[in-house]
């Protein structure tokens, strides 16, 4: 046991804890989201690498936040929570500096790997920390106010980000994380100075934890570097796949074998478990990868300034708050399969419509579909989380949800690589297509290139200068069109998810729970909601 006991914080201090606990909690989720609004600016200034390359930054730190889990349960036994979370920010703070000071890409991408590991140690300790200041009777309110530090991320992430980019420049994002997270690590240092732990002295898996980093960063290495290095034509890439080939069935072994697992692979034989686990990482995975996609995507193809962009996703936020009050309430009555199912084709509706357009100029085409998402987004991972952990009790229901958190987030860094993987394989197909299309070659009778350049030159447009304009409309509708199957592709395999949620065990069937039961649940369930 550590240093004595001090009591629970009070007046003041106790308002200044939760106001500072909840900025360092909303500065982190901020840098996940707000970066993918910076992208282009970020390839542009350091060396001016593709777009494609500045995408690793961002997956390599949401598969840092997912490797920060495991890490913070055990260093918490080990050095206790608050120094945990004090060491933790101070080398968030550092990561943030190096990132913000980086003028390459071999610079900037190991240092945005050391900010999400440490952003992940933060995030549950964190929670953990500001439910063990309030009393029993009060916890829910705790994770109410919790839910709201989570939420309010995402919903500003995108827009804030792109403004700090186009007012700002995208380093002052960085620069300003430095700061804040000294003003962080102070306070929380002076408010809890003296606060003892019981110290645990659980074995952690290192074997499991390195052979889990080797698959998820040696994957994500491998599709981040697949388009633009030709996959397994490359020696370096090659060499990957040989080293997840021969990790993935030790760490199977290692872990199953192991009795304090990084990974309890023994909850994938609870069949509510394994399917809700499909369905969250599935539906993240295109959730997240589709978000991320979208507000690079009109940047580079319509044009838009990176304010305009973060604006754009902006109405998402119009009823996805409200919406997860609503659905904590309604998983306690109706079998969270029917909300499973109608949330997942509500998701396939919208991200078919969403596939459907075709107007670069029409911001409406946009709007209206971005805040139906936004309600399906708000009813996504509450009654997905009841599913997930429905029949578990205890210390298992803990490290489900842990194990779920992980792989979320994980799957939430595949899916960004695997949705341009979608866009860089059709705008080819389509450019051809259009290509042949407008060139006559599909009908000896038809030839729209002609009639096209001779309105442009009827216009003014030299003969080179009226190749050139349709040279541009061809590749710029090419790549709406790869964009719009991205979306499609995400329909229909929320349609599937549709599907495979009746194979689940139903949730209504009444399982006895006590207080402490409850609250676990719902510490849970907040985790899992919780959008980088």
């Amino acid at each position: 046991m550590g240093a004595g006991y001090l009591g629970r914080l009070h007046g003041w201090r106790f308002v200044l804890f939760n106001a500072v606990l909840g900025l360092s909690h909303i500065v982190v989720l901020f840098n996940a989201g707000s970066y993918i609004a910076l992208l282009p600016h970020v390839s542009g200034d350091l060396g001016g690498v593709l777009p494609s390359f500045l995408t690793w930054a961002q997956t390599d730190f949401m598969v840092g936040l997912a490797l920060g889990f495991p890490l913070a349960r055990y260093l918490s036994g080990r050095i206790g929570d608050y120094r945990l979370l004090i060491g933790a920010f101070i080398v968030y703070s550092i990561a943030s500096y190096l990132c913000g000071d980086s003028r390459t890409l071999a610079q900037f991408v190991p240092a945005r790997i050391v900010q999400g590991i440490a952003g992940g140690i933060t995030l549950p300790i964190a929670q953990s920390m500001l439910l063990n200041e309030y009393p029993k009777r009060l916890k829910a309110v705790a994770l109410t106010v919790w839910g709201l530090f989570s939420i309010t991320p995402f919903t500003i992430g995108m827009p804030v980000g792109g403004y700090i980019a186009y007012m700002l420049g995208w380093r002052f994002l960085f620069y300003l994380d430095f700061v804040l997270t000294l003003v962080i690590v102070g306070t929380l240092a002076a408010l809890l100075y003296g606060r003892g732990f019981h110290r645990r002295y659980a074995r952690f898996d290192l074997v499991g934890f390195l052979l889990l980093a080797v698959l998820l960063l040696g994957l994500q290495t491998l599709l981040n570097m697949g388009n633009d290095f030709d996959w397994l034509d490359s020696p370096f890439l090659q060499a990957i796949a040989v080293v997840l080939l021969i990790a993935f069935p030790c760490f199977i072994i290692w872990e199953l074998g192991e009795r304090h697992p990084t990974l309890d692979l023994r909850l994938f034989l609870h069949r509510n478990f394994v399917i809700g686990i499909i369905s969250l990482t599935l539906g993240f995975f295109s959730i997240q990868g589709l978000l991320s996609l979208l507000i690079v995507q009109i940047q580079l193809i319509l044009g838009y300034s990176s304010k305009l962009a973060g604006l754009a996703l902006l109405p998402l936020v119009v009823l996805s708050a409200p919406i997860i009050a609503v659905m904590h309430y309604l998983c306690k009555y109706i079998d969270a399969r029917w909300l499973v199912c109608f949330n997942c084709l509500g998701f396939a509706w919208t991200f078919y419509w969403i596939g459907l357009y075709d107007d670069p100029h029409s911001y409406e085409e946009l709007f209206w579909p971005m805040v139906i998402e936004g309600i399906f987004l708000g009813s996504f991972f509450t009654p997905v989380t009841v599913l997930t952990l429905h029949g578990l009790s205890g210390p298992l229901m803990t490290r489900a949800a842990e194990v779920a958190n992980l792989l979320r987030v994980a799957a939430g860094a595949f899916g960004i690589t695997f949705q341009g993987i979608v866009l860089f394989r059709r705008i080819h197909f389509h450019q051809l297509h259009l290509a042949d299309h407008f060139g006559g070659r599909q009908s000896i009778s038809y030839d729209p290139l002609g009639q096209l350049a001779a309105k442009f030159q009827a216009a003014g447009l030299s003969s080179g200068e009226a190749q050139a304009k349709l040279g541009l409309v061809i590749r710029q509708e090419a790549a709406i069109l790869g964009l719009n199957d991205a979306f499609l592709v995400a329909s229909f395999i929320f349609i599937g998810l549709g599907v495979l949620v009746w194979f689940a065990h139903p949730t209504h069937v009444p399982i006895a729970s006590s207080p402490p039961e409850d609250l676990r649940m719902k510490r849970a369930e907040e985790l899992l909601e919780e959008v980088p």
